[in-house]
């Protein structure tokens, strides 16, 4: 009996190297706070995203940019750890790796201060023209927007899914129609369209589009277009310990679900599934959850 191949999922876009604190209550006044407990981890939407994908059982491989600094090599180390290639990561010399300082309160919601270095240089043309070969899907997001407007296109003249992460309103709208899946985030959505609710959001976004619109909203669940109408995918009930790249792992899922075939309703509850369970964890990436947790998950809910 032959073993199947491994599915492949490239990813492109930001990796960020975390410091994380936990303390009771987010501060809202400039004291000095004690924190209750503190870790470092990688971060950044597709540094979390390939590792995602890697702890579900996938081969990935790492298209981004970092500093040529200690920082960067911590973080190409801990993702090599993880299973994803990182061939083409790319050290700029001369310039500095983004840095995040997170604070996570004890309802696992946090707040994020980060730092990116403005001169990093942000063309894709060192990026091979045969990156995606012997792809499965391509994940992209809108932090890196270069990588994501000419990337997108050839996975799309490859016939691969393609998932682009929009967790803010993008600098450049005309990336939204060039996935074949994009996942709101909640303030993203309602910023695009101006309509707080989200189902109605989605449908009036959704307006003469060809591909499937989504938007995740926490412990609220996800919700995407299919067939001119708007369906729902309830959360799994958990207590969040640390939301901290829940949507990374929740994008990341859902490229390996398209990878599988899986169908949307089921991808869909897939990657709810590995964002709920990442949320029960401290530390960030920490918590991304394996596929049996994930498989285990789906089969008690």
């Amino acid at each position: 009996m032959t073993t199947a191949p491994s599915l492949r999922i490239v990813c492109a876009g930001i990796t960020t190297l975390d410091v994380i604190y936990g303390l009771d209550t987010i501060p809202t006044v400039p004291l000095k706070f004690r924190s209750t407990r503190m870790t470092t981890s990688g971060g950044g939407l597709a540094g979390n995203a390939a590792t995602a994908c890697a702890r579900l059982g996938t081969e990935v491989s790492l298209i981004a940019r970092l500093g040529d600094d200690p920082f960067a090599q911590m973080m190409i180390e801990e993702l090599e750890r993880d299973g994803v290639d990182c061939s083409l990561v790319r050290r700029c010399p001369g310039h500095r790796s983004p840095v995040s300082a997170v604070v996570v309160d004890r309802n696992g919601e946090r707040m994020v201060v980060s730092y990116s270095d403005p001169d990093i240089p942000s063309d894709t043309a060192w990026v091979p023209p045969n990156a995606l070969d012997g792809a499965d899907a391509f994940y992209a997001e809108t932090r890196w927007i270069e990588a994501a407007l000419s990337l997108l296109p050839l996975a799309r003249a490859a016939g691969l899914p393609s998932v682009l992460d929009a967790d803010r309103r993008p600098s450049h709208p005309e990336v939204i129609a060039l996935a074949s899946h994009v996942g709101f985030s909640a303030p993203a959505l309602r910023e695009w369209t101006g309509i707080d609710d989200l189902a109605v959001a989605l449908a009036h976004a959704a307006q003469g589009v060809g591909n499937v619109l989504m938007v995740t909203d926490g412990a609220h669940g996800a919700w995407y277009m299919e067939d001119g109408a708007v369906r729902h995918v309830p959360a799994f009930p958990i207590r969040a310990v640390d939301t901290l790249g829940a949507g990374d792992t929740w994008h990341g899922a859902l490229a390996v679900a398209l990878a599988e075939h899986q169908p949307l309703d089921r991808a869909v509850r897939f990657a709810n599934a590995a964002a709920a369970l990442k949320c029960t964890e401290f530390g960030g990436r920490k918590g991304m959850p394996g596929r049996e947790r994930v498989d285990a998950m789906l089969a008690g809910g």
